[in-house]
């Protein structure tokens, strides 16, 4: 068992440090949050020039056919700069889907549109402020048409299409919505977070296309959502890190009694105990990576 990345892979991560550090990304999020913005447009160009949308897009659908660690690293360093694009969305979420259970046509459909960036997908899952489960997913598929409401739609503003949970004859099975139908409302909401843009999307007897055509949508789902929550995972590593490195900056400059606070015990504690959670989320990161990969 091996947690290490390769040189490769360390070297993709300083670029992309290098790079979001470069394009003021931090910044960039502040003038999204005040503007009240859905994200960066031209931060997401230049992210899809880099080919980050295409990392595990097989070559054969345009796309760079990498693995998922290369994508961690990636993950690792938008979270460290709290980059304000529907990456996350657009990469872990609907296009992992299609990679995992999409049929042949619908990944040469939408795969390589995904990679050049020419399209933004997204997940359309809850219903409730609960956990969703097996039970109290109510949007109905009758006849290849949608109805229902998902709530908290991560960047379900700005998407042009969803991959979304629905109930058919008592089974989840999971289909693709596209957005720009006339027959759906869009409206934003707010959340706790608003470094990330959420909708509200209606659904009115909406044509969908069937992803996975077999009983086992709900299993496919939980796996699509597991290996998401690793690559969420290092989002949170970065920035918990930058986070840390800020603090330790901040007590290192300031001062108090004629010497930096950084010097005073009680703060060295403090910067002590960040360091070791942060240090315990990387064990765990990089054993879900590990876990990932194989």
């Amino acid at each position: 068992m091996n947690f290490e990345f390769s040189s490769d892979q360390k070297l993709l991560k300083d670029q992309a440090r290098k790079f979001l550090e470069g394009e003021e990304s931090l910044k960039k999020a502040r003038e999204v949050l005040e503007n009240d913005a859905p994200y960066d447009e031209s931060l997401w160009k230049s992210i899809i020039e880099l080919g980050w949308t295409a990392t595990t897009i097989p070559e054969e659908f345009d796309g760079l056919g990498l693995g998922y660690l290369e994508l961690c690293v990636i993950a690792e360093e938008l979270g460290r700069s709290l980059a304000p694009t529907p990456f996350s969305s657009s990469v872990y979420l609907a296009t992992e889907a299609l990679i995992r259970i999409g049929s042949p046509e619908q990944r040469k459909t939408y795969l390589p549109k995904l990679a050049s960036g020419e399209i933004i997908g997204t997940l359309a899952h809850n219903e409730s402020f609960t956990a969703p489960t097996e039970n109290n997913i109510n949007c109905k598929l009758e006849n290849g048409q949608l109805t229902g409401i998902k709530i908290a739609v991560t960047d379900g503003d700005i998407a042009d299409f969803a991959i979304v949970s629905v109930k058919e004859e008592e089974r989840i099975k999971l289909c693709i919505a596209d957005l720009n139908s006339s027959n759906i409302e869009i409206e934003s909401q707010n959340t706790l977070d608003p470094s990330r843009s959420h909708a509200s999307i209606n659904f009115k007897n909406t044509k969908v296309e069937t992803l996975s055509s077999n009983d086992n949508g709900w299993e496919d789902l939980q796996k699509i959502l597991d290996r998401a929550a690793v690559l969420y995972a290092f989002e949170q590593l970065g920035g918990a890190e930058a986070c840390m490195n800020m603090a330790k900056e901040y007590a290192m400059g300031r001062f108090a009694f004629g010497r930096p606070i950084a010097s005073f015990q009680a703060i060295k504690h403090k910067i002590a105990d960040m360091y070791i959670a942060v240090e315990l989320a990387r064990s765990n990161c990089y054993f879900g990576a590990w876990a990932l990969s194989t």
